[in-house]
């Protein structure tokens, strides 16, 4: 199977699958639709039963991406060790958001990366740091997987290899944060991942079983996109942050040590900069990005209403 053969048939899993689990979580929805309803920056209802759909999605996608991709040539990502790593991210980022979204009262949960430490440090454990102690664990986890197959055997206990494995662990819990900062407008988060995706597909970092993984979180993008723009689903902590991990994990597999340690950089100074600096304002500010924002986004509420 050629490199865009098996691109394709990932795109069409993920994307059959984000519309098959959400059809199936509409008509049966565990704990009752009130449950699953949030209020958005409109002050309307939206649902988060997009979250768990786009979770599976990119567990499904991505490790078909992986897997077919493998059968098609040589290259950085080998599609065995990336597929399972890729689902053991995304289910442990997945499952765990859900498990935030739905725990905690909106009104009295704590927020930020920032309080959820600060929690722990005062002996409080919440969801949210359950959360941030378990998507760190997954993401090592999935470092582990991608980075100690491509290293001779007796490299695999020096500390340059221990540290990569930790800086790569560090990268994919990282960006499943950050993806996760960024679902606060419809559609954001989405289009986000979707340049992150695309950046993986030039030529290098998207070489062997790489490219074909992330053709396969796209078709879930394109799958969720329509009704998170339309305000009638948001991605929340479960769908944000399985993406987020799903292309943490396809950087590790894509790139060397060198650049994994400049993009954990990034994603610390965006994070860090989260705590101090709305993305909103900054986005609104610059033109380029608040044009891309808004596209495809129902325009804002006339003013007086």
């Amino acid at each position: 199977m050629s490199a865009a053969a098996a691109g394709a048939a990932a795109a069409v899993a993920g994307a059959l699958t984000c519309r098959a689990a959400r059809a199936a979580l509409r008509s049966r929805t565990p704990g009752g639709a009130g449950r699953w309803t949030r209020t958005n920056h409109r002050g309307e209802p939206v649902s988060l039963l997009a979250g768990p759909a786009v979770a599976a999605a990119t567990a499904v996608g991505g490790a078909a991406g992986a897997l077919l991709g493998g059968r098609s040539g040589t290259g950085r990502g080998a599609p065995g060790p990336l597929a399972l790593a890729l689902t053991t991210a995304t289910v442990t980022a997945g499952a765990l958001g859900v498990v935030d979204d739905l725990s905690e009262d909106p009104a009295t949960r704590t927020k930020g990366l920032r309080g959820h430490l600060g929690a722990l440090a005062r002996g409080r454990l919440t969801t949210g740091g359950a959360k941030v102690l378990g998507i760190g664990a997954g993401g090592l986890a999935a470092a582990a997987l991608v980075v100690l197959p491509s290293v001779p055997a007796y490299r695999r206990g020096r500390p340059g290899t221990l540290a990569d494995v930790l800086v790569s662990g560090a990268l994919v819990a990282a960006a499943a944060n950050l993806v996760n900062l960024l679902d606060l407008r419809p559609g954001r988060a989405l289009k986000a991942s979707a340049v992150a995706a695309t950046s993986l597909l030039g030529s290098g970092s998207g070489a062997g079983a790489v490219r074909p993984a992330a053709v396969g979180l796209l078709g879930v993008v394109v799958a969720a996109l329509p009704a998170d723009l339309d305000e009638r689903d948001m991605l929340g902590d479960g769908g944000a942050n399985a993406l987020g991990a799903a292309l943490g994990t396809l950087v590790v597999a894509g790139t060397g040590p060198r650049t994994r340690v400049a993009v954990l950089g990034a994603l610390v100074a965006l994070t860090l900069a989260s705590e101090r600096v709305s993305f909103t304002r900054v986005i609104e500010a610059t033109p380029v990005l608040r044009e891309l924002d808004a596209w495809g986004r129902r325009p804002p509420a006339p003013s007086g209403r």
